[in-house]
């Protein structure tokens, strides 16, 4: 709800703007709703975009990748947003993705955990259950606490997918948000969490995977493997609003770039 209120006090400022300046008192919506990876990303995004467009408002509901491809199925918002690729199913149902940008799923653990690099394999390890203590991957004494995300997370497709750990991860705890599970980490020593590249920051360590840390240059040229794309999901077939078109080219384009690498993530123009 906060997320959702900060995105439309920045609409309301837009409009205010609006009439401060004649516009129209017309205000043309555009609904977005999906992955919780990508809030920095679209909030920054329909913050300059309503700057350049006050009688546009942007909306972001941030329900998770999995409610985001079901609202643009169901015509219930105009752009669905999946921190990770459409599966062949959704395709098949009438949708079409396109990559928006690309994004580092990091691997993070508490600031007082040594531990700074693990193998791809030692992560498949920890999170299938064959390692149980850090130190058995040169940390201290104490049993790991594996957090994740819910069923239907992007970031947790992704994970699993790139470590090959699809059902058989052994979370202690599974939960609803990315902000959530850097929470969690930050306070419990023996946890470890994966998390948006973009929404991480100093309350947690970052470790490397095989030798890799995870940053934009990594990302991009592929050396940092524990990546994933952030999707923007429309209805295959049917045109957009005149505004949801708008702000999509907008979100694509030269311009847009180097607002999407200041909220932390990769993108591709």
């Amino acid at each position: 709800m906060k997320k959702i209120l900060a995105i439309a006090l920045v609409a309301l400022c837009a409009v205010g703007f609006a009439f401060a300046n004649g516009a129209s008192e017309s205000t043309q919506n555009v609904s977005t709703d999906g992955s919780t990876s990508m809030e920095a990303v679209i909030g920054s995004l329909a913050e300059a975009f309503m700057i350049e467009h006050p009688e546009i408002t942007v909306t972001y509901n941030p329900t998770g990748s999995g409610s985001g491809i079901t609202a643009v199925q169901e015509g219930r918002c105009d752009i669905g947003l999946s921190s990770r690729a459409l599966h062949d199913d959704e395709k098949a149902a009438g949708l079409t993705e396109t990559v928006l940008a690309l994004d580092g799923i990091a691997i993070i653990v508490n600031n007082s955990n040594p531990v700074t690099d693990l193998t791809l394999e030692q992560i498949a390890d920890i999170y299938t259950g064959k390692i149980i203590n850090w130190s058995e991957v040169g940390g201290n004494d104490g049993a790991i606490v594996l957090i994740g995300r819910e069923a239907g997370s992007g970031t947790r497709d992704g994970f699993e997918s790139i470590t090959g750990t699809e059902d058989l991860c052994q979370y202690r705890q599974e939960l609803t948000s990315t902000g959530d599970v850097i929470t969690t980490v930050s306070t419990n020593p023996n946890a470890i969490g994966y998390a948006s590249l973009s929404a991480v920051s100093d309350s947690t360590k970052t470790l490397a995977v095989n030798g890799v840390l995870p940053s934009e240059e990594t990302v991009l040229s592929g050396e940092y493997l524990v990546q994933r794309p952030f999707v923007m999901a429309t209805r295959s077939g049917e045109a957009l609003s005149d505004a949801a078109q708008m702000f999509y080219d907008y979100a694509l384009s030269s311009e847009a770039a180097p607002i999407i690498a200041g909220a932390g993530a990769v993108p591709l123009n």
